[in-house]
């Protein structure tokens, strides 16, 4: 068996006790007899098409890391097997046969692509993928902090659609560590980046930290393309240098 953060690691996972796999659509198959009978249920409750669409997306990365990071099968009938359940926070919980599987994992998914974070069963966890876009002019002042705000104002017109995403990107992470998601005032979430326009080039990961409630949590954030990635954990993970993002092969 791999040692999931140890020298025999596979490639996509790190040397930390969180690892990360990212698909897109295209990964998906068309057939969902990989899916249980509950979550089968559940899909066909969904209304719209792309929820349904987002949903699958990170039900199928969720399994697939799971499947990774304990060394399963990825057959349909193993897949079928694994349940990803709300917790009663709506908080993603992994089950094999019934039974907790020995994992923590949190899911995001955004315009056609799905990441999962995946770590061992006491960790806190959270994740969360962004686009960098225009938002609306009262974006900041409805959900960022005072601190935050004056962070954005002093951003070059270029720099601010990234610095948004990477904030709001970061309280996302910090709020489903927490297991409360935006049932929180995201303002309650100061979120500290360390060089967030500057010494920070595409595919590397550098640090960042939130605050919330006199707790302190420590994360990383990446940006490849439009997309902007951010991993919160406790206890803090090590520097992600073998953090892989991309999709893989299965």
């Amino acid at each position: 068996m791999w040692s999931r953060c140890g020298r025999s690691t596979p490639r996509w996972c790190s040397l930390l006790e969180v690892c990360w796999l990212e698909q897109t659509a295209a990964d998906v198959p068309a057939a969902d007899d990989w899916l249980s009978a509950n979550e089968t249920t559940r899909m066909a409750g969904m209304r719209f098409a792309k929820r349904r669409a987002d949903w699958r997306l990170g039900r199928w990365t969720a399994k697939h890391a799971v499947s990774r990071y304990l060394v399963l099968p990825t057959d349909s009938r193993c897949l079928a097997r694994m349940e990803i359940r709300p917790a009663p926070s709506g908080a993603p919980e992994v089950f094999l046969g019934n039974e907790p599987a020995p994992v923590t994992i949190s899911i995001s998914h955004r315009e056609g692509s799905a990441a999962c974070a995946i770590g061992e069963p006491h960790v806190a966890l959270g994740c969360d993928l962004e686009i960098v876009e225009p938002r609306g002019d009262t974006f900041a002042g409805d959900y960022f902090t005072a601190a935050e705000q004056e962070l954005v104002t002093q951003a070059s017109p270029a720099s601010r659609w990234k610095l948004l995403a990477l904030l709001w990107s970061g309280k996302e992470s910090v709020l489903k560590t927490l297991r409360v998601g935006l049932r929180v005032d995201t303002r309650l979430v100061d979120i500290h980046i360390i060089d967030p326009l500057l010494a920070a080039g595409e595919n590397s990961w550098r640090p960042l930290y939130g605050h919330y409630g006199g707790q302190t949590f420590h994360g990383w954030w990446q940006q490849s393309g439009e997309i902007v990635r951010t991993m919160v954990a406790a206890p803090a993970p090590a520097a992600p240098a073998a953090f892989a993002y991309k999709r893989f092969d299965i």
